[in-house]
């Protein structure tokens, strides 16, 4: 499914708590890793090669690490801005998922991994893995921790029945053939935006009615795929809200499409799912239209 990937590490310890994640990557298919250091051209400019000299020894730390959970890894350092490098080096190499982490220093600039992040996310070209990451004070000092990565558990999937959520969707299938243990497909209803359209509340009913059915033909699909538990769900209110705080009801990854590319969205998907990116409270794939 995601044959090889690119890893965007800053050296910190957070970027060491996404590498942690990435023996679970294995269960999407995951043979090699490409791991890659940008130092940041606007907070390094005549520094820039003396920094990549120091930051080496950090590097060859974290791809030993890649390689002791069986990856083939090729690692590399360059000069740039970290979200256009990380875009380019995936299309340049041919790899089929990019995985950032949402927060860590950049000792150069003082730029947090999570902004870096968020651009990689608003050009995005390949699927995007955010993996999420939280900070905790412990005897006075700032301490990361990785949010559990279980890319089989139980998987949410909103759509709005758009052709991007459509494409999103084959995604989920392939994640489910390989032993996805439920999913959740959930639909978003901004009520505020239906009410201006509609007279009365069984119209409502009706439209709610409608969009359940339009979900059936997923849930058939995934159930005859041999998915464990299949959920349903129907909800009003602002989509990225809505969906931000289903990531706190037991799920375990979010699947969803963003247009990527910089284009103006036409459907809710595209303009949410950088939103629901940096709320989620677990990992977030997004899969922008090819």
């Amino acid at each position: 499914m995601f044959p090889k990937i690119l890893v965007a590490t800053d050296l910190s310890a957070a970027s060491d708590r996404v590498i942690e994640a990435m023996g679970g990557i294995k269960s999407l298919g995951t043979e090699e890793v490409r791991l890659l250091y940008c130092v940041n051209l606007r907070g390094a400019r005549e520094l820039a090669p003396q920094l990549l000299k120091m930051a080496e020894p950090a590097l060859v730390r974290q791809a030993e690490a890649l390689s002791e959970m069986g990856y083939r890894v090729e690692s590399d350092m360059v000069i740039g801005l970290p979200h256009r490098e990380i875009n380019h080096q995936a299309e340049e190499h041919d790899c089929s998922l990019v995985v950032v982490g949402s927060h860590g220093e950049t000792g150069t600039s003082e730029i947090k991994l999570g902004s870096v992040a968020d651009a990689v996310l608003h050009s995005m070209t390949r699927p995007t893995l955010l993996v999420r990451l939280t900070f905790d004070m412990q005897d006075e000092r700032e301490v990361c921790e990785l949010v559990r990565c279980d890319f089989l558990g139980n998987i949410l999937f909103p759509t709005d029945f758009s052709e991007n959520a459509e494409y999103a969707f084959d995604f989920v299938k392939r994640i489910v053939e390989r032993g996805a243990k439920a999913v959740t497909l959930l639909h978003a209803q901004n009520i505020d935006a239906v009410e201006r359209h509609l007279r009365s509340k069984a119209e409502i009913r009706e439209m709610d009615e409608a969009d359940s059915k339009r979900l059936d033909p997923l849930l058939k699909e995934l159930t005859e795929r041999g998915v464990p538990e299949v959920h349903t769900d129907v909800r009003h209110g602002s989509p990225k809200k809505v969906i931000s705080e289903a990531t706190g009801e037991g799920v375990s990854l979010v699947i969803m499409g963003s247009q990527g590319r910089g284009r103006v969205a036409e459907f809710f998907l595209g303009s949410v799912g950088n939103e629901v990116a940096r709320h989620s409270k677990v990992p977030v794939l997004l899969i922008p239209v090819p």
